[in-house]
Parts: structure tokens; C-alpha cells; sequence
């Protein structure tokens, strides 16, 4: 039998994954109580109906009792069942956003304000993620996007390795994004800030795009960089790592950082690697 479990962000998206997985099959329930997940598992599994493909969403709407969801985790290995744990995330911005728009108040939001709500979500959850083996950054993501990730994992099988890798772009005068495992400066670039038809565009920008690459020595850095990383992400995966930052910076974190962690993005996306993609400073 395939279990996935589908938690993470209030506001990221859970319910439409839980949506596309029905759609394709999936035997589904919402909102189940962590604490329920191995008697529900094994129903299924001693179901006279043959159940082969399950999904459930766990989150921190089950209140005190998200916090047997680990206890239960074990209890689903030490049975016997296999599962899958499927993050759901979105940036900060977009949770905001996203709430305002629809006017209802986050679960955890008990001042008032969402973004405290979302801070205190994000830091009960930290662990999960970390042991998780899907994660999907919804940021600025359409529907239909999600829906061809969720296949790209469970229909199509197209992600093979067991990392996450997030290429993330930043700028140098923010500071250095504090959970990097790898950090590349590309400030020796030429700056499309100079150019004021390019000034207040950005890397996700097509003119942005064609003039960073229009250099030799852009193409020169990307070929270098993703030999490299090629090189690298076997043995972090040999070691056990299942999470991997790899952070890429300029000045302000608009022009030159955004473009060159887009094409990183989608030459490991080629790899079958799962890449999520943000970019921490390029609204500022």
C-alpha cells in the first residue's frame, strides 16, 4: 500500500495537493488527527475493498494532538507500512497574502496578527520538514503548477533522488541567508542596475536574463558551478543529507543572483533533482 501524508504551511496549499492526489485515485481524508494515522493506515490496509493508495493531511489544525505525530510515525514503520511525507511551504509574503485575500484568520494566530501566526506555525514544524521527502514551495505558484509537481512525483516518478535542494538568491547588502549550506558571489557580473532601462526589472525578467547571459562568463560560471554540483550532491546523498541550501547572492539581490539561480534551478531540475526556487530579496 502507498501512505502519503500531506502536511506543512496553513495557507499552502494542502487541500488542493489532497485534490489532485483524489483526482488520480488516492484514497483521501482531511485533517486526520496524527494520533489516528496507524489505525486508519491499517484499516486500509485490512480493508475488504483493496485500498493501494492512500493520502491523508496532518497538520496543526489537530491542535495538542500534532504533537503525536512523530510517536505515530514509528508506529506506522514498526507495522510495517511505508509512507510518504509530502511539506507543503510558502514564503512568509505570500501566507499574508493569501489570508488577507480570503479574510479568515490564521489557526495560530491568537493576537491578531497573521504573521505572528505563521512565525510560531513555521518553527512547530521545523522538524517534520526536515524528515520529510517531498517539499513543495507554493510561493507565486499557480494551481496547475502544483498539480504537474504533485504528478511529477507520484504519477510520472520523475524525481529519482532523495535530496531537496533549494537554490535560493539573495543580495549581500541583507545579509547572508543564515541556513546555506553552499554560498557562490556573483558580483563579478556585470550589474544591470546601471542600465537604467534594466533598473527596476529583475532576473525573472527576460531582459534581465538576456543580458546577464549575453557574457561568456556567465555561461562560463554555470557550466563550472553545475559540473561541480553534480560532482558534490552524490556524496551529500551518500551521506545521508536530505536537504541542501545552496544560496547565490549579488548586490541587491534583483538582477544578477535571480538570473543565475533560475538557470541552476532548471539544469538540476533536468537532473531529476527536486529544486525549490526562491528568491529572498528580489521584492525589496
Amino acid at each position: 500500500m502507498e501512505f502519503v501524508i500531506i502536511t506543512g504551511m496553513s495557507g499552502a496549499g494542502k487541500s488542493q495537493a489532497i485534490n489532485v492526489l483524489e483526482d488520480i485515485n488516492y484514497y483521501c481524508m482531511d485533517n486526520l488527527p496524527p494520533a489516528l494515522l496507524p489505525n486508519f493506515a491499517e484499516l486500509c490496509k485490512t480493508s475488504s475493498k483493496e485500498v493501494s493508495k492512500v493520502a491523508v493531511v496532518a497538520d496543526i489544525r489537530g491542535g495538542i494532538f500534532f504533537k503525536d505525530l512523530f510517536n505515530s510515525l514509528e508506529m506506522l514503520k514498526n507495522n510495517g507500512i511505508k509512507y510518504h511525507i509530502l511539506f507543503l511551504d510558502a514564503s512568509d509574503e505570500d501566507l499574508v497574502k493569501r489570508y488577507k485575500e480570503l479574510r479568515r484568520p490564521h489557526p495560530l494566530s491568537t493576537t491578531g496578527r497573521i504573521i505572528d501566526g505563521i512565525q510560531e506555525e513555521r518553527e512547530m514544524l521545523k522538524e517534520v520538514k526536515q524528515k520529510s521527502d517531498y517539499i513543495i514551495d507554493t510561493s507565486s505558484m499557480k494551481l496547475g503548477r502544483l498539480k504537474e509537481e504533485i504528478l511529477s512525483i507520484f504519477v510520472k516518478g520523475k524525481i529519482s533522488h532523495n535530496m531537496n535542494i533549494t537554490i535560493m538568491s539573495f543580495g549581500y547588502k541583507y545579509g547572508l541567508p543564515n541556513d546555506s549550506d553552499l554560498v557562490f558571489d556573483v558580483r563579478f557580473l556585470p550589474n544591470p542596475y546601471y542600465i537604467e532601462k534594466l533598473k527596476y526589472s529583475t532576473g525573472n525578467d527576460t531582459n534581465v536574463q538576456d543580458y546577464v547571459m549575453s557574457f561568456e562568463t556567465s555561461e562560463i560560471f554555470i557550466d563550472k558551478l553545475i559540473s561541480m554540483l553534480k560532482f558534490l550532491m552524490p556524496l551529500y546523498i551518500k551521506e545521508g543529507k536530505s536537504n541542501l541550501v545552496i544560496s547565490i547572492g549579488c548586490t541587491g539581490g534583483k538582477h544578477r543572483s535571480v538570473t543565475i539561480s533560475n538557470k541552476v534551478a532548471d539544469l538540476l531540475s533536468e537532473e531529476n533533482y527536486r529544486v525549490l526556487l526562491t528568491h529572498r530579496d528580489a521584492g525589496k
